[in-house]
């Protein structure tokens, strides 16, 4: 085996990096990273079409996928018939019990944008998850003690593995880091997968960052050698695609097709695709430029063309469609607590008066508020995947029009982005990947749609509603004074300048994760 672990080995580290995991890693590494690589390549070549003049739109040479009426996604898994609420966290061990017990019908375990990639976080995570599958688990502090529910209380594990962008460089195969994706999954299937179909379930995932069918179709190969490989029946393994790319928008039935033996729907995430909408275009003036990014809400046009066409994409598959996050983290204060569950409850009647099939919330004091939106409307339903929305015809057009968002840029905005970036960079570069900022519960996604915003509108000259210009100099100099605002300004000395070198740089730095990861030995 030319597999080569070079992190250290912490305690009971060998009962996730067995011979069967590593194996199973050399094999996809060696099947499938070259595609990856090109796939990436691919992204930047896009890119540059488009900073030419090129323009995203539905695909020619797959019309015959959207045009045939007759395919449809395998049937739900069992566990993921109703996915009413799903809740979402890092694998850390006591949100790992506090999720399954929330009252969630699923829980998303985040190993991507909720996760620091440290060591100890990519292997303790799966050690994590391996305790709660076979119920080892349960954490303690000075005053309270954490411990699962009975079995049939418990949410579905359904686990986010890095996106294709992101290295492992703690596991080499032949002399070669190897992929963040793949290593996740892996170490996942190889421990889980089994154990998981003895309780009646099986191994599930969420799939980030995808911007194509072609990155679908490698994931479904890669399902299919692994699932071969070790032993389990092809379809076994199910994934819900977050569509949160805007190249990916416009290949929505494409990702179902590539996916349809193993697919389990797909789902809309507001950050990450607000972000990529800045990426994708960010050498083209004002037509895509945003406002502040807290007035971008999921009712501009620009934003609803983009969730009724992914519930439209779906139903008519046969696929769940699954909402946005609800980010709030309860309060203290009542009279904060009473405008954002108000906001929340609308949000989440929109979604379900949409026919999306369930929604997202990031605490379990979010699950009963979700869950009783989705309650009055679906009623004893599962879901409402017969909500067929044949009303819904969206253009090429209408997910383009970017340039129709109400709002402006701020110099409130501008401080609140800068501050919440370097806040979560600090607690990310601490290990920690998931953070309450201003009540809210904060992942990468919040990071990359903050800088993006700032890199974009001082690239544009933008004139705050201040009377400033964004440039580098107001930029350095909000950012020191929002520090100053924090206290203990010392420990933001590392967030502040890789904030800074990602937010200003000349050229754009397509994940903000990729020179952060780097810092890490």
């Amino acid at each position: 085996m030319a597999v080569e672990v070079t992190g250290p080995m912490g305690e009971r580290y060998d009962e996730i990096l067995t011979e069967r995991a590593l194996g199973l890693i050399e094999t996809l590494h060696r099947a499938y990273d070259g595609r990856r690589r090109e796939l990436l390549e691919r992204r930047a070549q896009r890119v540059a079409e488009i900073a030419a003049g090129a323009s995203l739109g539905f695909l020619a040479d797959t019309k015959d996928v959207r045009d045939d009426p007759e395919w449809r996604v395998a049937p739900a898994a069992p566990g993921l018939v109703d996915r009413r609420v799903e809740i979402t966290g890092p694998t850390d061990r006591k949100m790992t019990i506090n999720a399954l017990n929330s009252g969630a019908k699923v829980w998303l375990a985040d190993q991507e944008d909720a996760n620091t990639p440290t060591w100890e976080n990519v292997v303790g995570g799966q050690l994590n998850l391996l305790d709660a599958i076979t119920r080892r688990i349960d954490f303690s502090t000075d005053t309270k003690s954490y411990a699962l529910k009975p079995d049939e209380e418990l949410a579905t594990i359904v686990v986010r593995p890095r996106g294709w962008h992101l290295p492992e460089k703690h596991i080499l195969v032949d002399g070669e880091e190897t992929s963040g994706s793949l290593v996740d999954f892996a170490l996942y299937f190889a421990a889980a997968a089994q154990l998981q179909l003895v309780r009646g379930q099986g191994p599930y995932f969420y799939l980030p960052k995808m911007e194509s069918h072609l990155e679908a179709r490698l994931w479904n190969d890669v399902f299919v050698t692994a699932q071969d490989e070790l032993g389990i029946p092809r379809g076994t393994i199910r994934a819900t695609v977050l569509i949160e790319t805007y190249p990916a928008a416009f290949e929505m039935e494409e990702i179902l097709y590539e996916l349809r033996d193993h697919s389990a729907g797909l789902n809309a995430g507001r950050w990450d695709y607000m972000f990529s909408v800045i990426k994708t275009h960010r050498t083209r003036g004002t037509d895509f430029q945003l406002p502040d990014r807290n007035s971008v809400t999921m009712t501009v046009p620009f934003m609803r063309a983009y969730t009724e066409l992914l519930v439209r994409t779906c139903h008519k598959r046969g696929a769940h469609a699954i909402g946005g996050m609800a980010a709030f983290i309860p309060s203290k204060d009542p009279a904060v607590n009473e405008q954002a569950f108000a906001k929340v409850e609308a949000d989440k009647t929109r979604e379900a008066g949409d026919g999306f099939d369930g929604s997202w919330v990031a605490h379990p004091g979010m699950v009963e508020t979700c869950r009783k939106v989705f309650d009055a409307v679906l009623g004893e339903r599962p879901n409402q995947v017969d909500k067929l929305r044949e009303d819904v015809a969206v253009t090429a057009e209408q997910l383009l029009d970017v340039a129709a968002t109400p709002g402006e840029v701020t110099e409130a905005g501008l401080r609140s982005n800068v501050s919440v970036a370097i806040q979560y960079l600090a607690a990310w570069l601490d290990g920690t990947g998931a953070v309450g900022i201003f009540n809210l519960m904060e992942d990468a996604a919040t990071a990359e749609i903050s800088r993006s915003q700032i890199w974009q509108w001082r690239r544009n000259q933008v004139t705050l509603d201040s009377g400033d210009t964004v440039t580098t100099e107001l930029v350095e100099r909000i950012a020191d004074e929002e520090i100053a605002k924090l206290g203990t300004p010392d420990r933001f000395d590392a967030a502040r300048a890789l904030f800074l070198e990602v937010a200003l740089a000349d050229e754009y730095v397509d994940f903000l994760t990729l020179p952060a990861y780097e810092r890490f030995s």
